[in-house]
């Protein structure tokens, strides 16, 4: 989505005043549940509709809270059947004794390095066995630094003669953490194949 079709829908929501903005805020719960656009799209429309600060804490706060809705709708929906299909395989079923003991340092870093998508993230954790409050912790210091990466990135991106210099660091600490992501996903996915 260009700069053009961000800038487009974020004037629209300013148009509509006070429903706007609740769209905009809307946009960033829904997002994490179903990943509809890229959520640095979603990131840049709220920094231009609230201003940076207030588009960050808007971001921030409806992703957590649809991450947390998407993890409780999915552990409460599905994860009984999840449990019977994973019952016999023995590589998921020791990552999830791990995963129980160790949840929230594994949110945590899920959400910090990109290594799968947040909604992969929420699902994936919502049939494990990842307590509840390993979950929502390990989203709420996790999904800080992303965000607020993720909302400069936005408004510096649609600010670029400003903040050519801020956009080009963020861009490079996006970057850099995609790269690690990389590389984590290829050992772990590398590591299943033995096992």
């Amino acid at each position: 989505m260009g700069k053009w079709n961000v800038q487009h829908l974020s004037d629209l929501l300013e148009a509509w005043g006070l429903w706007g903005h609740f769209l905009g805020a809307l946009l960033a719960f829904v997002q994490p549940v179903v990943p509809f656009m890229p959520f640095v799209v979603v990131a840049g429309v709220n920094v231009l509709v609230f201003g940076l600060w207030l588009g960050f804490v808007v971001n921030y706060v409806m992703a957590v809270l649809g991450a947390i809705t998407e993890f409780w709708l999915a552990r409460n929906y599905g994860r009984a059947w999840v449990e019977k299909k994973i019952a016999n395989h023995v590589y998921i079923q020791k990552f999830n004794k791990q995963i129980e003991h160790h949840g929230f340092i594994y949110i945590t870093i899920s959400r910090i390095i990109p290594v799968i998508p947040s909604f992969g993230i929420n699902l994936g954790a919502a049939v494990m066995r990842v307590k509840t409050m390993d979950f929502v912790l390990g989203t709420i210091v996790g999904k800080l630094p992303m965000i607020l990466l993720e909302s400069f990135i936005g408004h510096d991106l649609l600010h670029f003669q400003h903040n050519k210099k801020r956009l080009l660091i963020m861009l490079g600490i996006f970057v850099i953490l995609l790269l690690v992501g990389h590389i984590c996903k290829k050992k772990w996915l590398g590591s299943d194949e033995r096992t």
